[in-house]
């Protein structure tokens, strides 16, 4: 069991090249199941969950080759199973976007519930809403059961606009006979990644980007050469990391269209940056004063739906406005039990009121000292790697897997920047 020792005080400053997608690697690998043919895919984050997802692929029957770090070259030529192994399945959340392409390839699927973050109920109802109006026959009990004698298109309104529910609706639609509409889609870029990826296999998907998806079913999808986008997600926990130090980065292989919907809610902490290119430079000179609302009332970052702020980063604003002068309120709309990391902040020194389960209300600036933290997911672990940086003393920080599940290596790549950060074996 390994945990990260952190002596805090020492600001972030240098250059890092974005890595992959971990939300668009995930269906990506997923989608090389619905072709015989072989698939290149580039810029895969080397992170925990991308590794579980190829040990899946290869225990399906898949042939894997690494062809050089971050890029793959995946065939599915003979699938010799259709049932997920269950220790991997428990292992990572993204398990669930095996289910649509294999119902697509084999007409079937045996999986048990997929693991992840502890973070709240994650509701799986959308996917069996999209399978049933393609044709699906669902059976629950103790796991998951889905059989269907051929997929046909059909008009879908999802009842949410999940991210996994979208992915797994189009992977099972692309092969599906007739045209499949699908209304109230979720639209992140790595959801565009993924029809992308599939209308270079030969997909005839129309729409990408938007909540409406109009997918024309095919017989069989190609090969492909596909490239990963940058984690927008990763960009905006380093670029928190270098406000709340009072230090400064560069960040190369950006997307600056996936970066804008980070910018304003940024703002309301007194937190900028400059783009030239596909290069983002956060300057060690930031206001770090919160940016009242009309009437000098407490402003708002609340997370929503692509365009708006991703869930994923409250965890990490929270944090940030611990270091900000003023108050703000963050409000998580997702996932009941994300925000109950806080007490360990709380226990740092941070002055946050927790109003209910998506609610807290953080006044700063509050200088932190160090503490033994434990990460209960991927997001509120990089939280709390922040906060153990901002803080005076040493923080060991237990559970690190959660944080490798989505952050490629965070260690050497903090520790190049100047963070004081070891990776230390303990015994359990």
């Amino acid at each position: 069991m390994y945990e990260y020792v952190i002596e805090g005080g020492y600001p972030i400053q240098g250059t890092i090249t974005a890595s992959g997608n971990k939300n668009a690697a995930l269906p990506c690998l997923a989608a090389t199941l619905l072709t015989k043919e072989p698939v290149i895919l580039h810029n895969i984050p080397e992170i925990q969950d991308t590794n579980v997802m190829i040990e899946i692929l290869k225990s399906l029957g898949a042939k894997v080759e690494k062809l050089s770090k971050n890029n793959w070259k995946i065939q599915c030529e003979d699938i010799k199973t259709h049932e997920l192994p269950r220790e991997l399945t428990k292992k990572v959340r993204g398990s669930i976007v095996f289910a649509g392409p294999l119902i697509a390839r084999l007409g079937k699927c045996e999986m048990m519930p997929p693991g992840g973050d502890v973070i709240g109920r994650r509701r799986l109802d959308t996917h069996f809403l999209a399978f049933e109006h393609l044709g699906v026959n669902i059976s629950v009990n103790g796991h998951f059961s889905f059989n269907a004698n051929k997929l046909v298109g059909a008009d879908i309104f999802l009842d949410e606009a999940s991210v996994t529910a979208t992915e797994n609706a189009v992977m099972a639609a692309v092969l599906a006979e007739g045209e499949t509409i699908i209304q109230n889609a979720a639209s992140e870029p790595h959801i565009q990644d993924l029809c992308n990826m599939l209308n270079s296999m030969g997909a005839k998907i129309k729409g990408v980007g938007s909540n409406i998806l109009k997918i024309e079913g095919v017989k069989k999808l190609g090969s492909c050469e596909f490239t990963i986008g940058p984690d927008y997600i990763e960009i905006g926990s380093y670029i928190g990391m270098a406000a709340a130090t009072k230090g400064k980065i560069t960040i190369k292989g950006i997307r600056p269209e996936e970066i804008r919907p980070l910018k304003y809610s940024f703002s309301k902490l007194g937190i900028s940056w400059r783009i030239d290119g596909d290069a983002l430079t956060v300057p060690n000179t930031q206001d770090l004063k919160v940016n009242a609302d009309l009437g000098n009332m407490i402003p708002k970052i609340d997370d929503m739906p692509w365009p708006g702020f991703p869930a994923d980063l409250t965890s990490i604003m929270t944090v940030v406005a611990t270091q900000v002068e003023g108050t703000v309120l963050i409000f998580e709309k997702m996932f009941e039990s994300r925000m109950f990391f806080v007490d360990k902040l709380i226990s740092m020194g941070a002055k946050i009121t927790l109003c209910d389960p998506h609610r807290a209300v953080v006044s700063g600036p509050s200088m932190l000292h160090g503490d033994h933290l434990v990460s209960p997911d991927i997001r509120a672990g990089m939280a709390m790697v922040i906060a153990a940086m901002c803080a005076h003393g040493k923080s060991r920080i237990s559970n690190v897997y959660q944080i490798e599940r989505g952050y490629e290596d965070l260690v050497g790549r903090l520790q190049k920047l100047g963070a004081h950060i070891e990776k230390v074996d303990v015994e359990e």
